[in-house]
């Protein structure tokens, strides 16, 4: 067997990503190889394919380079595909032989510590006036790039949000972003339980919560039109750190805001490169008796 039947077949299909995604134990490495499963799926129904095969994944991969995307984003996507293969091949549904020339195709190389994208002033402008505001789907789209509440020290917060580890930090919440909260909540009646509601085709709200999965999926259009195709929400959260470190804040003071146990770790996200033009030892006055 050299196709893979269940591709053609949507229930098929569903069931080899649920074999995929009962494979890993992490909740976000569920929700990004959900994700590029259901890519891959898209593309590969746009055209003829030759079948699941070698070749095809090429392919995939070529396409993903042409729409500019990142090492890691091509890499977390490459393996997803790969594991996809091999629980074909573990399920009978392709060759084994089939899984390994699969495993063969190369993925994007890594360069330097790079893990993932930042959007420069102007392109996180553009992505957050993307959004309809003349729509309450628009109102709450631009909510939620811009993001969270209460307030703590006279000013508006998110606080005591438990992020990995069980690590609780408070996130202090410029006062656009509360603008952008307020737009969205006042005219569709949240005043307590969750602030981001899901949003029907009539433009009413519906239910009490937001998916996780639904956040990933509204900001595909938004940065699509705001010119900037393949931001992840993570990819917003790096920016976030980006920007805060160009308009001066200290390093300490980002770490906390990200909520990062290493400071290490803030680096990464920041993407530092050595500044040879303002240089931070231009700022030690000495001076030399000639």
């Amino acid at each position: 067997m050299t196709d893979l039947i269940a591709i053609q077949k949507i229930a098929e299909w569903e069931k080899l990503k649920t074999l995929v995604l009962d494979s890993v134990s992490s909740p976000i490495t569920k929700r990004v190889y959900n994700m590029a499963l259901d890519e891959f799926l898209s593309w590969f129904q746009q055209a003829p394919r030759p079948g699941f095969t070698k070749a095809a994944v090429s392919a995939w991969r070529v396409s993903l380079e042409a729409r500019g995307l990142g090492s890691s984003s091509i890499i977390i996507r490459m393996s997803a595909i790969r594991k996809l293969a091999a629980e074909a091949a573990d399920n009978g549904l392709s060759a084994p032989e089939l899984a390994a020339g699969i495993s063969r195709v190369k993925s994007a190389k890594t360069q330097g510590i790079r893990t993932g994208n930042w959007l420069s002033q102007r392109q996180a402008q553009a992505l957050l006036s993307a959004p309809d505001i003349s729509t309450l789907r628009g109102l709450r789209d631009r909510a939620i790039l811009a993001v969270h509440l209460q307030q703590r020290d006279g000013r508006w917060c998110i606080v005591d949000s438990v992020g990995k580890h069980g690590r609780v930090r408070t996130t202090p919440m410029p006062t656009w972003v509360k603008v952008a909260i307020d737009a969205w909540a006042t005219p569709a009646g949240v005043a307590e339980g969750y602030v981001f509601r899901p949003v029907n085709r009539a433009d009413r709200v519906t239910g009490e919560r937001l998916g996780e999965k639904v956040v990933w999926q509204l900001i595909k259009p938004h940065a699509e039109e705001a010119g900037v195709p393949g931001i992840a929400p993570h990819d917003l959260r790096r920016t976030c750190a980006k920007l805060c470190r160009a308009g001066g804040g200290e390093l300490e003071q980002i770490q906390l805001l990200l909520g990062h146990a290493s400071v290490q770790t803030t680096e990464r996200y920041l993407g530092t490169k050595q500044d040879l033009v303002h240089a931070p030892n231009d700022a030690i006055h000495l001076g030399i008796a000639v």
